[in-house]
C-alpha cells in the first residue's frame, strides 16, 4: 500500500471551492469558488493564484479546444477570456426558475460539456456522509470526494468496493482531480461555508486546496470543450 502524504497548498479560506482542473500547459490548477462567484488559476510554479469574478454562482471551469475556458455560471454556459476577464453567453437554460442554478458540470471524452442540477452517485457508507466530486485514474478507478466526511476514497466503479482511503484536515471535502508533470498528483478542493466559529478554529485550514503525493496511481488530463 501506497503512502500518501497531505499538503496544503493554498490557504486562501475559500468558501466553497469546487470543480478543480489541472491545465498542463501553464502548470496551474483551475478552480471555482461557487457563492464568492469565482473562477482561480492557481500556478504551481510561482504560486500565485489569478481570480475572474463573474455574474453569478459558478458550479464548474473545463479547457476549451480552441483556447480559454468554460465555466457554469448561474444557469448559463459561458466562455471565459482570462485576458480581458469577461464572460460571453454561450447558452442559457431554465430562465423561468430564478433561484436554480447548474450544481457541477464535466467534459466527457468527445468534448460535450455536461452539466446538471442534480446527479446519479454511488452509495457509500454511511460514516463517509455526502459523495461529491469525482474523478477517474489511469486504472479505470474512481475517485470521489466526500463532503462532511473529510476524506477521499476510492472505488471500483464496478464492483462498489472501496480499495482506498486518504483522509485531510478538513471535513468539507468537495472535489478532486489529477495533475502535475505526470499527474501522479491529487488535488482536493474544500470549503468552509457552514461552519461554526469553534470548527473553523480546530480546521485553519477548510477552503484550502490540498494536494496528495504517492498514491501510488497516476490519473488522466482533463478532456477539453471541443466548442
Amino acid at each position: 500500500m501506497s503512502s500518501a502524504k497531505i499538503e496544503c497548498v493554498l490557504r486562501e479560506n475559500w468558501r466553497c471551492g469546487e470543480s478543480p482542473v489541472w491545465e498542463e500547459a501553464s502548470n496551474s490548477l483551475l478552480f471555482v469558488d461557487i457563492p464568492a462567484k469565482k473562477v482561480c488559476r492557481w500556478d504551481s510554479l510561482s504560486k500565485q493564484v489569478q481570480q475572474v469574478t463573474v455574474d453569478a454562482p459558478v458550479s464548474s471551469v473545463a479547457l476549451r479546444q480552441s483556447g480559454g475556458y468554460v465555466a457554469t455560471v448561474g444557469t448559463k454556459f459561458c466562455a471565459l477570456n482570462w485576458e480581458d476577464q469577461s464572460a460571453v453567453v454561450l447558452a442559457t437554460v431554465d430562465k423561468d426558475k430564478k433561484n436554480n442554478r447548474f450544481n457541477d458540470g464535466k467534459v466527457d471524452p468527445a468534448g460535450r460539456y455536461f452539466a446538471a442540477n442534480r446527479r446519479s452517485v454511488y452509495k457509500l457508507e454511511k460514516e463517509e456522509q455526502i459523495p461529491d466530486g469525482m474523478c477517474i485514474d489511469v486504472e479505470g478507478k474512481l475517485w470521489v470526494a466526500c463532503y462532511n466526511g473529510g476524506r477521499v476514497i476510492r472505488l471500483d466503479p464496478e464492483t462498489g468496493k472501496r480499495l482506498q482511503t486518504v483522509k485531510l484536515p478538513v471535513v468539507k471535502t468537495t472535489s478532486c482531480c489529477f495533475g502535475g508533470k505526470d499527474y501522479s498528483e491529487m488535488y482536493v478542493t474544500s470549503a468552509r461555508d457552514g461552519m461554526d466559529p469553534e470548527g473553523l478554529l480546530q480546521q485553519p485550514e477548510a477552503g484550502g486546496i490540498f494536494k496528495i503525493t504517492g498514491l501510488g496511481v497516476k490519473g488522466i488530463p482533463p478532456y477539453p470543450y471541443a466548442g
